[in-house]
């Protein structure tokens, strides 16, 4: 069986069963905040038993890295839509060591690629569109560099609410300990 046949007959079961009705909550976060974190596998489980949140408590968006490249793209529309339409009021940027957008190098990507079919007349449509793709794929040098750059680009934009704490966090994806970098307090 392959993983979507998995995954709807697991669903029939979990429906039909009300498996469902423990997650019940609403669409605004208990504890007001908004987290923005990476999407690394270690920490679906991990950083919400580590901060003490449960189903409902947080907005919690997911990237690669806990990356805020621009202040204009999809990552701080979703935090500013948290802050403004479901009432969070404070905003975690919680990056972990070992990422892999550590020292993450796009010519390996693009190479990468260009082995799975993607030519190279297509990357270079891309970079004659403007589009930055060395930019647009690099990560970070170091995980502190990365969250620091991330909370500067929030605290920073024109329209984030004025005195709303934007906290910069490192959680260890072994034990699941924080570590505060930026305390959104002070």
């Amino acid at each position: 069986m392959n993983h979507l046949d998995s995954i709807m007959a697991y669903n029939q079961t979990f429906v039909e069963e009300k498996k469902y009705e423990k997650y019940l909550t609403t669409k605004f976060p208990d504890k007001k905040m908004v987290v923005l974190t990476c999407m690394d596998t270690r920490l679906i489980d991990l950083l919400p038993r580590a901060m003490n949140l449960r189903n409902g408590d947080a907005k919690i968006i997911r990237n690669a890295g806990a990356i805020v490249t621009q202040p204009f793209g999809n990552i701080m529309r979703s935090i500013l839509v948290a802050l403004y339409e479901l009432n969070a009021t404070e905003v975690f940027v919680v990056g972990h060591h070992e990422c892999g957008m550590t020292g993450l190098n796009a010519a390996n990507i693009l190479d990468k690629a260009q082995s799975n079919g993607v030519e190279e007349k297509t990357i270079q449509a891309l970079r004659h569109a403007g589009i930055d793709l060395e930019r647009w794929l690099t990560g970070f040098d170091n995980v502190t560099q990365g969250v620091m750059k991330s909370v500067q680009i929030i605290k920073n934009h024109p329209l984030l609410p004025a005195g709303t704490p934007v906290h910069g966090l490192i959680i260890s994806p072994e034990t699941g300990k924080l570590d505060v970098l930026v305390n959104g307090y002070e």
